[in-house]
């Protein structure tokens, strides 16, 4: 027996967001949106030297050599398809999810399978309609090198997949600044480095509040609730007593208990579960 090839690719897994619904309405006209938007699909995916490998139904499964021109790809299928339906009535627009991942693939023939298409399908079921969800291992690849915004979404737990996923949403229509300046696009982007660099306290405090972003984001959602109240609670204060009394601790309290519960004991108790299940 033959033993399946390897490599390491990124795969983009796509489909229509509440396709059956379309279809009930109007089988004809959804089916003939559908092949006019594949063939836009089809047309970047070439441009961007990826293969499409599958398609069935309304979903299709893209490979690429590149990461970056996989996110590329994808960032230019939204952008012309949002074009097209921005013409159309709410009840024909067509709109997709895309799901990248970057994985190590085993390769049979024309077909790809492996847990790298199986994390790109789950990524892509996760997406908002007409977005795109990435995997940690794309957000790495492209972060620096890419001049668009990334929204972190945490850890997901998704199916068929034994470790929780990180995962990233572009911020499509949105533009964040590379965290290395390109040396193509210096003069650009000469001020706002100046800025950064020339101040090293704001790049620290930048850099602070995103990693606080993004732990609160991995964070389960009583905890990331709680947080908000507190927050809440504290801005109230602020707006009617500034901080000449804090009266914001006590409806803030019983928020803090909760995650001060959560770390200090509920971890502990998740400890002792695993091991207790590891013994066995």
């Amino acid at each position: 027996m033959q033993r399946a090839k390897r490599r390491l690719a990124a795969v983009m897994c796509a489909d229509v967001a509440h396709y059956s619904k379309l279809m009930e309405q109007d089988e004809d006209g959804t089916l003939n949106r559908l092949k006019a938007y594949r063939d836009v699909m089809s047309a970047l995916t070439e441009r961007h030297d990826g293969r499409i490998v599958n398609t069935w139904g309304d979903a299709v499964i893209i490979e690429f050599g590149s990461v970056i021109e996989a996110v590329q790809c994808a960032i230019e299928i939204q952008t012309e398809l949002s074009h097209r339906n921005a013409d159309l009535p709410d009840s024909e627009k067509m709109e997709f999810r895309i799901g990248l991942n970057l994985g190590d693939l085993m390769v049979e023939g024309d077909d790809i399978y492996g847990d790298g298409v199986n994390v790109a399908a789950r990524l892509q079921e996760l997406a908002p309609t007409g977005g795109i969800m990435l995997s940690q291992s794309v957000y790495d690849q492209v972060r620096n090198k890419l001049a668009i915004g990334f929204d972190p979404r945490g850890l997901q737990t998704v199916k068929n997949v034994s470790e929780p996923v990180e995962t990233y949403a572009v911020r499509l229509g949105g533009r964040n600044e590379p965290e290395t300046v390109p040396d193509n696009n210096k003069a650009e982007n000469e001020p706002r480095q100046a800025e950064t660099v020339g101040d090293p306290d704001l790049a620290k405090a930048r850099n602070g509040f995103d990693q606080a972003r993004a732990w609160v984001a991995r964070q389960p959602r009583n905890i990331r609730s709680s947080i908000f109240m507190i927050g809440f609670f504290f801005g109230l204060n602020l707006l009617t007593s500034g901080l000449s009394e804090l009266w914001f601790v006590w409806p803030a309290l019983p928020f803090a208990m909760m995650i001060a519960w959560h770390f200090f004991v509920g971890k502990k108790e998740e400890k002792l579960s695993s091991s207790g299940k590891s013994a066995k």
